[in-house]
């Protein structure tokens, strides 16, 4: 047995081996949240480049955390900051979207309109890409928050194949780690700004955004697939079709409307939760509050080169090291997301709030509450930029992890997890194979794996 492992088995004994009320001083209440931001409104000085925010010291920069890493901070939870964490803050740096994405914005974004039918519901009017509301204000100003992020750019074709898959560690309440491959291929469908792409692509018809994933590794678990139909029209599909690739049958099925709360692949991550932005619930059914505004830090510079796992994050938590990059002071909104009353029945999570990039409008932390409106997960999106022919300097992909703070559990996602990683495929970069948006992007595409 290695040193890691002897490592992770005695910090599973200790949780194994815990009384039933070690833990329980570690719920934590919805209305903490609220209490935490308001003690810290009055932000004061945020670190400057240069600073190193450490255990010892971390306490002096809470109010630029969020609040679910000050959770992790304050070890009141098995997941827990270790005593040599360290945190670079760095330069900030903006100007990290394509000019087609920002033209399309200075052009639409004006027009765009929230409409409330008379079910409760949510309509958006008008969007024909772009950030949807570039300046949110009242009224449903949290709604148009989180059209923002349900509708953040992404790349017109953003994936993983075999030469390149992606990796997924999962972490027990004992240490075990287990490591299954992916490949995925997810596509602007409709409302396509990119260059090279056209506005509206023909494979999905009526959608926006197609996602294609698909397992690699383990071979028992090997071509068994997902595929995820984003619509224009959410009142006449309020969430996302979903089919998944049965290998012992041949076949694909379509699941329930109602599994949106269903793990992905057996991870943290429900259906609801798996779109880059952290959020894929649509925009229908939900609603939001505004929150606050903020200087928060951020990693969204990411050094792609430094992210193997296990040996650049700290371990057990799985929180990355200063090797992957410095840390930015940058200004975010803090929302909290959740379904509207009418489709609440039976939902897994009461509150979703979402630690907001204000340039990106992507999340890079997501605090998740149960139905009780206690604490159970959070998760971290360490987001990578970078230099794309025909894009610019971008956002190019995203390292992410969701620890389970309720069960013990983890799960880390990323593109540069080992030596055999290389990152994610964009665009007209990515192999000419992927391409095809029919069999990456359609159930029919599903029904040709095994042939």
């Amino acid at each position: 047995m290695g040193k890691l492992q002897r490592y992770f088995a005695v910090v599973g004994l200790l949780v194994a081996l815990a009384p039933s009320n070690l833990w329980a001083f570690g719920s934590t209440d919805r209305s903490e949240l609220d209490q935490f931001l308001k003690e810290t409104a009055n932000q004061g000085t945020p670190p400057a480049d240069g600073a190193k925010i450490t255990y010892a010291n971390w306490q002096q920069y809470k109010a630029f955390l969020p609040f679910g890493m000050v959770k992790l901070f304050e070890k009141k939870y098995p997941w827990q900051m270790p005593d040599d964490v360290e945190i670079d803050v760095g330069p900030t740096r903006y100007g990290n979207l394509p000019k087609t994405w920002l033209e399309a914005t200075e052009k639409y974004g004006a027009q765009d309109t929230v409409e409330v039918l008379p079910n409760g519901h949510f309509k958006i009017n008008n969007y024909q890409g772009g950030v949807v509301f570039p300046n949110p204000q009242e009224p449903h100003k949290g709604f148009k928050a989180l059209a923002n992020v349900f509708f953040a750019h992404a790349p017109a074709i953003f994936g993983a194949g075999p030469e390149n898959t992606s990796a997924i560690w999962f972490v027990d309440r004992f240490g075990n780690i287990s490591q299954d491959t992916f490949d995925f291929i997810y596509r602007q469908s409709g409302w396509n700004t990119d260059a090279e792409f056209p506005k509206d692509e023909t494979y999905a018809p009526g959608t926006w955004y197609t996602e294609w994933f698909m397992e690699e590794t383990p071979e028992q678990a090997r071509y068994t697939a997902s595929l995820a139909l984003y619509y224009k029209d959410q009142e006449e599909h309020p969430v996302p079709d979903t089919y998944v690739f049965v290998p012992a049958l041949r076949r694909s099925l379509r699941l329930s409307t109602t599994a949106r709360c269903a793990p992905l692949f057996g991870s943290e991550w429900t259906n609801d939760d798996a779109k880059i932005n952290g959020f894929n619930g649509g925009t229908s059914i939900f609603d939001a509050d505004y929150l606050s505004d903020r200087k928060q830090l951020e990693l969204v510079q990411l050094n792609n080169t430094s992210g193997q796992f296990p040996g650049n994050y700290y371990m057990p938590l799985g929180f990355p090291k200063p090797s992957w990059g410095k840390w930015e002071v940058r200004d975010a909104a803090v929302i909290d997301a959740h379904r509207i009353p009418t489709e609440n029945n039976g939902y897994c999570y009461g509150n979703r709030v979402l630690w907001v990039d204000k340039e990106f409008w992507l999340p890079y932390w997501v605090d998740l509450f149960d139905g009780a409106h206690k604490l159970w997960k959070v998760a971290a999106y360490e987001n990578a930029t970078g230099d794309v022919p025909t894009l610019g300097h971008v956002w190019v992909g995203v390292a992410a992890i969701n620890w389970d703070l309720q069960n013990t559990h983890a799960t880390v996602w990323s593109p540069w997890g080992n030596p055999q990683l290389r990152g994610h495929y964009l665009n007209r970069l990515t192999p000419k194979e992927y391409q095809n948006g029919e069999k990456y992007g359609s159930p029919a595409g599903l029904n040709e794996i095994l042939r």
